[in-house]
């Protein structure tokens, strides 16, 4: 096989795994908001998914979780949902990604094996094509309100108001590497699909005896 898409393959399933462990490093961070004031400039807070948190200057944090399901805001149940379904995504599209790649339990020779893998391998980067918008929908949702709510005239200017959080910037570069690995994998299944119809393999015997050279593209 070529070492080129070989290559894919491992870079594919190299940015599936990083992008899964920053959506999981996303969903639990607590600093999806951050928010500081005139009025305590010693302690800041922050908001995330699951609770918020307190931090001080001296290194202190304490947080508390959300009291209630139901009473947590809209864009919060919203956000929970969707990164959760996120992660259930990436780690099956990683799961059925790893099997597919050819360095793993590879059988050459075998057509109908090399298709398994190739259906593997486009099950697993479509579902990080998924992951990826999936992921960046409520990242990017929460930064557009943040940002309505922070330019809002309605507002005094004297009240402390929300900004971005590492969090978010995490979650873009989930959704982004996702993104990318779901591309190099199918990718990675064109280039195998194109390489195998050109391959010769021997059909039949020939009238003079010798076996007749048929291409793989001649069996679909």
């Amino acid at each position: 096989m070529d070492s080129s898409l070989c290559a894919l393959e491992l870079l594919g399933v190299f940015f599936s795994a990083g992008a899964w462990i920053c959506s999981l490093a996303t969903t639990l961070m607590s600093t999806w908001l951050t928010l500081s004031t005139e009025l305590l400039p010693t302690e800041s807070y922050e908001l995330g998914l699951w609770g918020t948190c307190v931090v001080q200057d001296l290194g202190g944090l304490e947080c508390r979780p959300y009291d209630s399901l139901l009473g947590l805001p809209p864009d919060i149940k919203l956000a929970r949902i969707l990164m959760c379904v996120t992660l259930a995504a990436g780690l099956l599209g990683l799961v059925l990604a790893v099997p597919g790649i050819h360095l793993v339990n590879s059988c050459p020779g075998r057509w109908d094996d090399l298709r398994f893998k190739r259906a593997l391998k486009m099950s697993g980067g479509s579902l990080n094509l998924v992951a990826g918008i999936l992921g960046l929908i409520p990242v990017s949702y929460i930064a557009h309100l943040t940002v309505v709510r922070f330019f809002d005239e309605s507002v005094p200017d004297v009240l402390p108001r929300w900004e971005f959080g590492d969090a978010l910037f995490c979650g873009w570069t989930a959704g982004v590497l996702h993104l990318a690995g779901g591309t190099l994998l199918l990718s990675s299944c064109l280039c195998l699909q194109k390489d195998n119809s050109e391959t010769p393999v021997p059909r039949s015997l020939g009238e003079s005896g010798h076996p007749v050279i048929r291409t793989r593209s001649e069996y679909v």
